[in-house]
């Protein structure tokens, strides 16, 4: 099976460099590729594994019926299984699934106290309690989430190097145009990425059969998928609400203004009603949840509206994969990517943004008049993010860098199918350099 690279693999050679690492939780929705890249990085890097699954492998849940001793935990792993071998400092233990067993999570104290085994407990998001996980193993973990596969990732599977990335960044450092052949090129990539989405096995089998066949049916199958974690795992809210939020999120993005409104998932709603609704599917790793802000100024958090929000698909290939079967195949046979209201585009800049460790927020101001996307920031400044599916005109960017109502503004982005360029208030960036934003964003800040 081919194996894809993925950004986690550099992280977790780090992880078991670190003389001071503690037992490390990877958490991710479902099928991002969590349990391949640990096994991965297990099998060349330990002399020994012990893998146990308690989704798979219900029995060994009662490997901690004895309480934490590390020395206990491991007396009764090697009775279910004697074939295993615990060889201190060369042995991995991989706890996965533990959204089913929240002893696991529990037993980290004993691991990280006792120190003789290196410990990785890995599951969905969506079933993890973290409030629980947290505390009963405070102090005693670090976390690392992981999302689908963003764009560098998806080029590195279609075979570029990194020295080919490197040069994507070296023009948008210096402003330098692409030629012809190299935007076409990065931008078929990047509308490629955009009908499949990040989800490994997705990925996989484009580049083995080298086009869409059979792409739509794991995309419904991983949001079908979705649905049944959704009634399996969601506790204390009521279960037909996160379906019907989860049901209408399309909807929400097809709209002009795509603000998210209760009253309009469900007739005579109302907010209270579906309060944890948006925090649970969020925490599931499901959407990601843009905030508006109350006034385009720094600092970014707290100064947003908690419950004026707009949602998006944390993968824009599941997006598609809600889409109806006719629009669906638009995409995919003519790349008519501008049908859908600019939607796809404003999903994954935001997905990428995510991926890239931003926090979202957009800014309207009560008359409409001004309305920005997405906002970031270097050192010193807010910076405006306007997404474009065309490159149409900007007024509410030009508004936000012109007026004195808004000293933290410097300059701006603008994100669109337009080669790369500097017109002395806003950088213009083609879609496929968004995954170099911060990088940029970082340097170009240090360099002034």
């Amino acid at each position: 099976m081919l194996r894809l690279k993925r950004k986690i693999d550099d992280y977790l050679i780090a992880w078991k460099n670190d003389k001071n690492k503690l037992p490390l939780i990877v958490k991710g929705a479902r099928q991002v590729g969590k349990t391949d890249a640990i096994e991965n990085f297990a099998k060349n890097n330990y002399d020994s594994v012990i893998e146990i699954n308690f989704v798979l492998q219900k029995h060994y849940k009662a490997i901690f019926d004895d309480g934490f001793e590390v020395d206990t935990i491991i007396k009764n792993i090697s009775l279910i299984n004697p074939n295993f071998k615990f060889i201190p400092g060369k042995t991995l233990i991989f706890f996965d699934e533990i959204q089913d067993c929240i002893n696991a999570a529990t037993s980290l104290k004993s691991f990280n106290i006792d120190k003789r085994y290196d410990v990785i407990c890995s599951g969905s998001l969506m079933g993890i309690n973290y409030k629980e996980i947290e505390s009963n193993s405070v102090g005693n973990k670090q976390d690392y989430e992981m999302y689908s596969m963003d764009f560098e990732e998806f080029l590195w599977a279609k075979g570029y190097k990194q020295e080919q990335i490197e040069e994507l960044y070296v023009h948008m450092k210096n402003c330098e145009p692409f030629s012809k052949l190299e935007y076409q090129v990065m931008l078929d990539n990047f509308h490629e990425y955009m009908i499949i989405g990040g989800m490994p096995a997705i990925v996989r089998t484009f580049i083995q059969n080298k086009n869409y066949s059979g792409i739509l049916t794991m995309q419904q199958q991983i949001l079908l998928d979705y649905k049944e974690d959704i009634t399996k795992y969601a506790q204390g809210v009521d279960q037909a609400r996160i379906l019907n939020v989860y049901n209408k999120i399309p909807v929400f993005l097809g709209n002009e203004n795509k603000k998210f409104q209760i009253s309009k998932v469900e007739h005579g709603a109302r907010n209270r009603e579906y309060i944890g609704t948006i925090d649970w599917l969020n925490n599931a790793g499901i959407i990601n949840v843009c905030y508006c802000l109350e006034s385009p100024s720094l600092p970014l958090k707290g100064n947003f509206n908690p419950d004026n929000y707009r949602i998006y698909f944390r993968d824009t290939g599941l997006l598609i994969g809600c889409l109806d079967e006719e629009a669906g195949e638009d995409l995919r046979n003519n790349k008519n990517f501008n049908t859908y209201k600019g939607a796809i585009y404003e999903n994954i800049v935001a997905d990428m943004l995510v991926k890239a460790g931003y926090s979202l927020y957009f800014y309207k101001n009560e008359k409409g008049t001004v309305e920005m996307g997405f906002f970031v920031r270097d050192v010193n400044s807010l910076i405006p993010v306007e997404v474009k599916a065309n490159d149409n005109s900007t007024p509410s960017l030009n508004n936000l860098i012109d007026s004195e109502a808004y000293p933290d503004i410097k300059y701006g982005i603008k994100i669109c199918n337009k080669n790369i360029g500097f017109n002395g208030k806003f950088y213009t960036f083609p879609y496929f350099l968004t995954f170099l934003l911060k990088r940029f964003l970082k340097e170009n800040s240090e360099a002034k």
